[in-house]
């Protein structure tokens, strides 16, 4: 499965992220954040927070998006993230993610690395797109338990990088968006899969995506044709939910992790948004 080519929105952050990667190589070499304290701690486990009764939000720390723009009323900074992860913490968040790809996101990667030093008990995922070991490490330097591996953009290169990341310590998320990317993301051994319902094309969300996607899940007994002694994979919702409806409803198809961002950064409020989305909002 080769690389999405062309010039859709996952095509040209990708491109931006190169740049970004051989920079940041330059700033922080792999020497260096191998000797800083944050790397050596050891990262949670990001499958078992999901695994608690209740629906388990993955509430994402995300300032800005492709689609919408800027998408929370305040100020893009380390300190604002420290402050809505907190939120999310006391209103009941599973796990957080934090945006770290900054052109298109507005993020950094030391937000991530404060909200580590703010909450070290918080169960953290960095959310980038993963292109490179050396993302990893970052990874680790920055305090994350997870990272990103998007199918569509590293293709061939999933089990590669996914036994980078466990040699590493660090749970993969593994995104996917058609029945085939999920089939690749089983045969490389995923534990957990996100199931992202924004079209990286269109960049517009249809839960049906997830409907789909579960049903050939549960139902892939053999993988094309090649039995699997394989675990079921953790499913984690991603994108396009706003109401507890949804989240019930994508539930009951198997769904054990909700990743929500826009819909609660965009309210100006997010900790209030996810305390009434987990109460029925």
């Amino acid at each position: 499965m080769a690389k999405p080519k062309g010039d859709s929105a996952l095509d040209k952050i990708c491109a931006r992220t190169q740049t970004r990667i051989a920079l940041q190589r330059e700033e922080l070499p792999l020497e260096v954040l191998q000797k800083d304290p944050m790397y050596k701690r050891k990262p949670r486990d990001f499958r078992r927070a999901l695994l608690a009764p209740g629906p388990r939000v993955i509430a994402e720390v995300k300032f800005a998006s492709p689609s919408k723009g800027t998408i929370y009323p305040g100020e893009a900074s380390a300190d604002e993230a420290v402050k809505v992860a907190g939120q999310y913490l006391s209103a009941g968040a599973a796990a957080i993610s934090v945006l770290t790809e900054p052109e298109f996101f507005k993020g950094d990667v030391q937000y991530l690395r404060r909200v580590r030093e703010k909450h070290p008990e918080a169960t953290l995922l960095m959310k980038d797109f993963f292109l490179d070991a050396y993302q990893m490490h970052l990874a680790r330097w920055a305090g994350a338990d997870a990272i990103l591996l998007i199918v569509a953009a590293v293709g061939r290169r999933l089990p590669v990088l996914l036994e980078t990341a466990q040699d590493l310590g660090l749970y993969a998320l593994v995104e996917v968006h058609t029945e085939d990317e999920l089939i690749a993301a089983r045969r490389a051994g995923a534990v957990l899969i996100g199931v992202n319902c924004r079209d990286l094309k269109t960049l517009a969300t249809d839960l049906d995506v997830a409907r789909r996607l579960a049903k050939t899940h549960a139902n892939a007994l053999t993988l094309k044709g090649q039995p699997t002694t394989r675990p079921q994979a953790v499913l984690i919702a991603e994108s396009g939910m706003s109401r507890r409806g949804e989240i019930d409803e994508l539930a009951a198809e198997g769904y054990r992790g909700f990743l929500v961002g826009s819909s609660l950064m965009q309210t100006g409020r997010p900790g209030e948004a996810l305390k009434a989305l987990l109460e029925g909002g």
